[in-house]
Protein backbone atom coordinates (compact mmCIF):
# COMPACT_ATOMS: atom_id res chain seq x y z
CA UNK A 1 0.00 0.00 0.00
CA UNK A 2 0.92 3.44 -0.76
CA UNK A 3 1.83 5.91 2.44
CA UNK A 4 3.88 8.99 3.38
CA UNK A 5 6.59 7.69 5.62
CA UNK A 6 8.72 10.00 7.87
CA UNK A 7 12.25 9.28 7.24
CA UNK A 8 15.34 11.14 8.13
CA UNK A 9 13.40 14.39 8.95
CA UNK A 10 11.34 14.20 5.80
CA UNK A 11 8.67 12.57 4.42
CA UNK A 12 9.00 10.10 1.19
CA UNK A 13 5.67 8.74 -0.33
CA UNK A 14 6.22 5.05 -1.39
CA UNK A 15 4.74 1.81 -0.92
CA UNK A 16 5.12 -0.07 2.07
CA UNK A 17 4.27 -3.86 3.51
CA UNK A 18 -0.21 -4.62 3.78
CA UNK A 19 -0.95 -4.04 7.55
CA UNK A 20 -2.28 -7.77 8.22
CA UNK A 21 -4.23 -7.60 11.52
CA UNK A 22 -3.89 -9.98 14.32
CA UNK A 23 -6.24 -11.41 16.75
CA UNK A 24 -8.76 -8.93 17.91
CA UNK A 25 -7.63 -6.10 15.09
CA UNK A 26 -9.60 -4.84 12.54
CA UNK A 27 -8.23 -3.74 9.26
CA UNK A 28 -9.61 -0.68 7.91
CA UNK A 29 -9.14 1.71 4.85
CA UNK A 30 -8.45 5.42 5.94
CA UNK A 31 -11.00 7.89 4.54
CA UNK A 32 -9.34 11.03 6.06
CA UNK A 33 -6.53 12.28 8.49
CA UNK A 34 -5.98 15.17 10.36
CA UNK A 35 -2.66 16.35 10.23
CA UNK A 36 -1.36 17.78 13.92
CA UNK A 37 0.78 20.33 15.13
CA UNK A 38 2.40 17.57 17.00
CA UNK A 39 3.08 16.05 13.42
CA UNK A 40 4.78 18.56 12.50
CA UNK A 41 7.23 18.82 15.42
CA UNK A 42 7.75 14.86 15.44
CA UNK A 43 9.33 15.07 12.07
CA UNK A 44 12.18 17.61 13.31
CA UNK A 45 12.21 16.66 16.78
CA UNK A 46 11.59 12.90 17.74
CA UNK A 47 14.51 12.26 19.09
CA UNK A 48 14.00 14.93 21.77
CA UNK A 49 10.41 13.42 22.37
CA UNK A 50 11.73 10.14 23.41
CA UNK A 51 14.10 11.63 25.37
CA UNK A 52 11.48 13.32 27.48
CA UNK A 53 9.39 10.12 27.28
CA UNK A 54 12.30 9.00 28.92
CA UNK A 55 12.57 11.44 31.57
CA UNK A 56 8.87 11.38 32.05
CA UNK A 57 9.02 7.49 33.19
CA UNK A 58 7.14 6.33 29.93
CA UNK A 59 9.27 3.38 28.15
CA UNK A 60 8.78 3.27 24.33
CA UNK A 61 10.81 1.04 22.01
CA UNK A 62 10.00 3.95 19.70
CA UNK A 63 13.33 3.97 17.36
CA UNK A 64 12.82 7.76 15.37
CA UNK A 65 15.68 6.71 13.38
CA UNK A 66 13.79 3.99 11.72
CA UNK A 67 11.20 4.70 9.29
CA UNK A 68 7.51 5.25 10.36
CA UNK A 69 3.90 6.60 9.49
CA UNK A 70 2.26 9.17 11.20
CA UNK A 71 -1.37 10.26 11.72
CA UNK A 72 -3.74 9.61 14.79
CA UNK A 73 -6.73 11.99 13.97
CA UNK A 74 -8.84 10.02 11.42
CA UNK A 75 -11.56 8.17 10.12
CA UNK A 76 -11.80 5.02 8.01
CA UNK A 77 -13.98 2.20 7.07
CA UNK A 78 -13.87 -1.16 8.52
CA UNK A 79 -12.60 -3.41 5.78
CA UNK A 80 -11.94 -7.02 7.11
CA UNK A 81 -11.25 -8.66 11.17
CA UNK A 82 -7.86 -10.67 12.21
CA UNK A 83 -8.26 -14.14 13.04
CA UNK A 84 -10.66 -14.74 16.08
CA UNK A 85 -11.92 -11.57 16.49
CA UNK A 86 -15.53 -12.18 16.99
CA UNK A 87 -16.94 -9.91 19.52
CA UNK A 88 -15.87 -6.28 17.65
CA UNK A 89 -18.44 -3.67 18.58
CA UNK A 90 -18.31 -2.86 14.62
CA UNK A 91 -19.07 -4.28 11.09
CA UNK A 92 -17.29 -4.26 8.24
CA UNK A 93 -17.99 -1.39 6.16
CA UNK A 94 -19.02 0.50 9.26
CA UNK A 95 -17.47 4.18 9.23
CA UNK A 96 -15.25 4.55 12.48
CA UNK A 97 -12.54 6.24 14.14
CA UNK A 98 -10.52 4.94 17.34
CA UNK A 99 -8.47 6.11 20.35
CA UNK A 100 -5.34 5.55 18.73
CA UNK A 101 -3.64 3.53 20.32
CA UNK A 102 -3.39 -1.08 19.91
CA UNK A 103 -3.60 -3.33 23.15
CA UNK A 104 -1.14 -5.83 22.75
CA UNK A 105 0.20 -8.97 24.56
CA UNK A 106 3.34 -6.58 25.44
CA UNK A 107 1.18 -3.20 26.52
CA UNK A 108 -0.14 -0.56 24.67
CA UNK A 109 1.05 0.60 21.70
CA UNK A 110 0.97 3.97 20.12
CA UNK A 111 -0.84 3.83 16.48
CA UNK A 112 -0.14 7.06 14.66
CA UNK A 113 2.26 8.73 17.15
CA UNK A 114 5.93 7.40 17.83
CA UNK A 115 5.36 3.64 16.83
CA UNK A 116 7.40 1.74 14.13
CA UNK A 117 4.99 -1.18 14.80
CA UNK A 118 1.59 0.85 13.70
CA UNK A 119 1.08 2.56 10.60
CA UNK A 120 -1.16 6.17 11.38
CA UNK A 121 -3.74 7.58 8.75
CA UNK A 122 -1.15 8.99 6.43
CA UNK A 123 -1.60 5.51 4.78
CA UNK A 124 -4.48 3.84 2.86
CA UNK A 125 -5.24 1.37 5.34
CA UNK A 126 -4.33 0.71 8.84
CA UNK A 127 -5.21 -2.15 11.68
CA UNK A 128 -6.58 -0.93 14.58
CA UNK A 129 -7.67 -2.57 18.08
CA UNK A 130 -11.13 -4.25 17.36
CA UNK A 131 -12.57 -2.92 20.82
CA UNK A 132 -11.39 0.44 21.12
CA UNK A 133 -13.34 1.38 17.29
CA UNK A 134 -16.24 3.71 17.62
CA UNK A 135 -19.17 3.56 14.88
CA UNK A 136 -19.30 7.40 13.27
CA UNK A 137 -23.27 8.07 14.43
CA UNK A 138 -25.63 10.10 12.93
CA UNK A 139 -24.36 10.07 9.05
CA UNK A 140 -21.37 11.95 10.55
CA UNK A 141 -18.61 12.59 7.56
CA UNK A 142 -15.03 10.89 7.50
CA UNK A 143 -14.05 14.45 7.72
CA UNK A 144 -15.71 15.69 10.58
CA UNK A 145 -15.18 11.98 11.78
CA UNK A 146 -11.72 12.33 11.88
CA UNK A 147 -11.65 15.73 14.04
CA UNK A 148 -12.40 13.70 17.07
CA UNK A 149 -8.92 13.21 18.25
CA UNK A 150 -8.17 16.68 18.34
CA UNK A 151 -11.35 18.21 20.01
CA UNK A 152 -10.81 15.62 22.59
CA UNK A 153 -7.46 17.49 23.45
CA UNK A 154 -9.33 20.66 23.89
CA UNK A 155 -12.58 18.39 26.39
CA UNK A 156 -9.76 17.14 28.34
CA UNK A 157 -8.13 20.60 28.67
CA UNK A 158 -11.25 22.60 29.77
CA UNK A 159 -12.00 19.64 32.08
CA UNK A 160 -8.03 20.10 33.91
CA UNK A 161 -8.82 23.81 34.14
CA UNK A 162 -11.83 22.23 36.38
CA UNK A 163 -14.10 25.42 34.07
CA UNK A 164 -18.07 25.76 34.63
CA UNK A 165 -20.54 27.99 33.15
CA UNK A 166 -20.12 30.41 35.69
CA UNK A 167 -15.84 31.19 34.87
CA UNK A 168 -14.89 33.31 31.59
CA UNK A 169 -11.99 32.11 29.91
CA UNK A 170 -8.95 33.35 27.82
CA UNK A 171 -7.21 31.72 25.20
CA UNK A 172 -3.74 32.23 24.04
CA UNK A 173 -3.45 30.82 20.25
CA UNK A 174 -6.19 30.30 18.14
CA UNK A 175 -4.12 27.22 16.13
CA UNK A 176 -6.17 23.61 16.34
CA UNK A 177 -5.79 23.42 19.95
CA UNK A 178 -6.88 26.49 20.96
CA UNK A 179 -9.87 26.34 18.83
CA UNK A 180 -10.43 23.06 20.25
CA UNK A 181 -10.40 24.91 23.95
CA UNK A 182 -13.11 27.48 22.33
CA UNK A 183 -15.45 24.78 21.43
CA UNK A 184 -15.20 23.12 24.41
CA UNK A 185 -15.54 26.52 26.30
CA UNK A 186 -19.14 27.05 23.91
CA UNK A 187 -20.45 23.61 24.45
CA UNK A 188 -20.54 23.87 28.17
CA UNK A 189 -22.28 27.62 27.84
CA UNK A 190 -19.50 29.63 28.88
CA UNK A 191 -20.35 33.70 27.30
CA UNK A 192 -16.89 34.84 27.95
CA UNK A 193 -14.23 33.41 26.23
CA UNK A 194 -11.54 35.77 24.54
CA UNK A 195 -9.18 34.25 21.80
CA UNK A 196 -6.23 36.11 21.57
CA UNK A 197 -4.16 35.59 18.05
CA UNK A 198 -1.37 37.66 15.64
CA UNK A 199 -3.33 35.94 12.76
CA UNK A 200 -6.84 37.76 11.27
CA UNK A 201 -7.75 34.40 9.54
CA UNK A 202 -7.58 31.92 12.96
CA UNK A 203 -9.37 35.16 14.93
CA UNK A 204 -11.93 34.81 12.57
CA UNK A 205 -12.35 30.76 12.54
CA UNK A 206 -12.13 31.14 16.85
CA UNK A 207 -15.24 33.60 16.17
CA UNK A 208 -17.07 31.43 13.89
CA UNK A 209 -16.62 28.42 16.90
CA UNK A 210 -17.72 30.12 19.30
CA UNK A 211 -15.24 32.84 21.13
CA UNK A 212 -16.89 35.95 22.22
CA UNK A 213 -14.35 38.51 21.10
CA UNK A 214 -11.16 37.78 19.18
CA UNK A 215 -8.00 39.79 19.97
CA UNK A 216 -4.49 40.82 17.97
CA UNK A 217 -2.04 41.17 20.55
CA UNK A 218 -0.38 43.39 17.86
CA UNK A 219 -2.55 46.04 19.49
CA UNK A 220 -4.93 45.14 22.10
CA UNK A 221 -3.50 44.01 25.60
CA UNK A 222 -5.69 40.12 26.00
CA UNK A 223 -5.65 40.28 29.45
CA UNK A 224 -6.95 43.56 29.43
CA UNK A 225 -9.92 42.79 26.80
CA UNK A 226 -10.59 39.20 29.42
CA UNK A 227 -11.27 41.21 32.60
CA UNK A 228 -13.21 43.55 31.12
CA UNK A 229 -15.05 41.03 29.70
CA UNK A 230 -15.41 38.92 32.62
CA UNK A 231 -17.10 41.29 34.81
CA UNK A 232 -15.94 39.65 37.76
CA UNK A 233 -16.40 36.06 37.09
CA UNK A 234 -13.04 33.59 37.63
CA UNK A 235 -10.92 33.89 34.63
CA UNK A 236 -9.03 30.62 33.06
CA UNK A 237 -6.28 31.67 30.95
CA UNK A 238 -5.46 28.27 28.49
CA UNK A 239 -1.68 28.91 26.81
CA UNK A 240 -2.65 27.26 23.31
CA UNK A 241 0.53 28.27 22.24
CA UNK A 242 3.65 26.21 23.21
CA UNK A 243 6.31 28.25 22.29
CA UNK A 244 9.13 29.87 25.14
CA UNK A 245 8.10 32.25 26.85
CA UNK A 246 4.46 31.72 26.29
CA UNK A 247 3.37 30.19 29.65
CA UNK A 248 5.06 32.90 31.40
CA UNK A 249 2.89 35.40 29.28
CA UNK A 250 -0.24 32.54 30.12
CA UNK A 251 1.34 33.89 33.91
CA UNK A 252 1.02 37.55 33.42
CA UNK A 253 -2.31 37.49 32.06
CA UNK A 254 -3.92 34.96 35.18
CA UNK A 255 -5.37 37.46 37.59
CA UNK A 256 -5.13 36.42 41.12
CA UNK A 257 -5.97 33.60 42.79
CA UNK A 258 -7.16 31.74 39.17
CA UNK A 259 -5.84 29.16 37.14
CA UNK A 260 -4.10 28.57 34.49
CA UNK A 261 -4.09 25.53 31.89
CA UNK A 262 -0.95 24.78 30.00
CA UNK A 263 -2.05 22.53 26.90
CA UNK A 264 -0.12 24.08 23.65
CA UNK A 265 3.02 21.40 23.87
CA UNK A 266 6.47 23.60 24.08
CA UNK A 267 9.00 21.41 22.45
CA UNK A 268 12.12 23.36 23.78
CA UNK A 269 13.35 24.51 27.07
CA UNK A 270 11.66 27.68 28.74
CA UNK A 271 12.44 29.72 31.84
CA UNK A 272 9.58 31.14 34.21
CA UNK A 273 9.77 33.20 37.16
CA UNK A 274 8.10 30.84 39.61
CA UNK A 275 7.30 33.42 42.18
CA UNK A 276 5.34 35.66 39.32
CA UNK A 277 3.04 32.58 39.70
CA UNK A 278 3.27 32.32 43.56
CA UNK A 279 2.17 35.92 44.65
CA UNK A 280 -0.58 35.44 42.68
CA UNK A 281 -1.18 31.81 44.21
CA UNK A 282 -1.78 30.39 40.77
CA UNK A 283 -3.08 26.76 40.50
CA UNK A 284 -1.03 25.86 37.00
CA UNK A 285 -2.36 22.75 35.29
CA UNK A 286 -0.85 20.85 32.38
CA UNK A 287 -2.91 19.27 30.02
CA UNK A 288 -1.98 16.28 27.56
CA UNK A 289 -4.07 14.34 25.48
CA UNK A 290 -7.53 12.89 27.11
CA UNK A 291 -8.87 9.55 28.37
CA UNK A 292 -11.25 7.14 26.83
CA UNK A 293 -14.96 8.25 28.10
CA UNK A 294 -13.88 11.90 26.56
CA UNK A 295 -12.93 10.57 23.36
CA UNK A 296 -16.08 8.69 22.82
CA UNK A 297 -18.24 11.42 24.03
CA UNK A 298 -16.28 13.92 21.98
CA UNK A 299 -17.52 12.15 18.86
CA UNK A 300 -20.97 11.80 20.07
CA UNK A 301 -20.39 15.88 20.38
CA UNK A 302 -19.49 16.32 17.11
CA UNK A 303 -22.25 14.04 15.80
CA UNK A 304 -25.41 15.63 17.48
CA UNK A 305 -23.97 19.12 16.54
CA UNK A 306 -22.81 20.38 19.56
CA UNK A 307 -19.38 20.75 18.32
CA UNK A 308 -18.98 22.52 14.77
CA UNK A 309 -15.85 21.94 13.58
CA UNK A 310 -16.41 23.09 9.85
CA UNK A 311 -14.92 26.17 10.43
CA UNK A 312 -11.62 24.42 11.16
CA UNK A 313 -11.20 22.46 7.89
CA UNK A 314 -9.34 24.37 5.45
CA UNK A 315 -7.50 21.95 2.93
CA UNK A 316 -7.52 18.55 1.79
CA UNK A 317 -4.50 16.54 0.27
CA UNK A 318 -3.85 13.37 -1.55
CA UNK A 319 -0.60 11.16 0.41
CA UNK A 320 1.71 12.61 -2.21
CA UNK A 321 1.25 15.93 -1.21
CA UNK A 322 1.29 15.76 2.72
CA UNK A 323 5.00 17.42 2.63
CA UNK A 324 3.34 20.29 0.91
CA UNK A 325 0.57 20.22 3.23
CA UNK A 326 3.18 20.64 6.26
CA UNK A 327 4.72 23.46 4.43
CA UNK A 328 1.37 25.15 4.23
CA UNK A 329 0.52 24.51 7.35
CA UNK A 330 3.66 27.18 8.53
CA UNK A 331 1.06 29.89 7.40
CA UNK A 332 -1.72 30.42 9.82
CA UNK A 333 -3.05 32.75 7.01
CA UNK A 334 -2.94 29.81 4.78
CA UNK A 335 -4.60 26.85 6.57
CA UNK A 336 -5.82 25.92 10.34
CA UNK A 337 -6.30 22.18 9.37
CA UNK A 338 -5.67 20.05 6.57
CA UNK A 339 -6.86 16.31 6.14
CA UNK A 340 -4.81 13.41 4.21
CA UNK A 341 -7.37 11.61 2.38
CA UNK A 342 -5.74 9.01 1.04
CA UNK A 343 -7.71 8.18 -1.95
CA UNK A 344 -8.31 11.71 -3.26
CA UNK A 345 -6.45 13.73 -5.73
CA UNK A 346 -3.07 15.14 -5.57
CA UNK A 347 -2.16 18.50 -4.36
CA UNK A 348 -3.18 20.36 -1.68
CA UNK A 349 -6.51 21.46 -2.06
CA UNK A 350 -8.49 24.95 -0.20
CA UNK A 351 -12.14 24.05 0.94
Amino acid sequence: MRAAVARDNRLVVEDIDDPIPGPGEALVAVRACGICGSDLHALQFAERLVEVMGESGVSTSFDPARDYVMGHEFSAEVLDFGPGTTDAPVRVGDLVTAFPVAITASGIEPIGAYSNVYNGGYAERMRLTAALCLRVPNGLDARRAALTEPMAVGRHAVARGAVTERDAALVLGAGPVGLAVVAELRRLGLDTVVVSDFSPRRRAVALAMGATDAVDPARDDAAEVASRAASGKQLVVFDAIGVPGSLTLAIKAAPMLSRVVVVGSCMEPDTVTPLLAQTKQLTVAFSFAYDPIEFADTLRSIAEGEIDVTPMLTGTCGLDAVADAFVALGDPEDHVKILVEPGGPSGVHSL
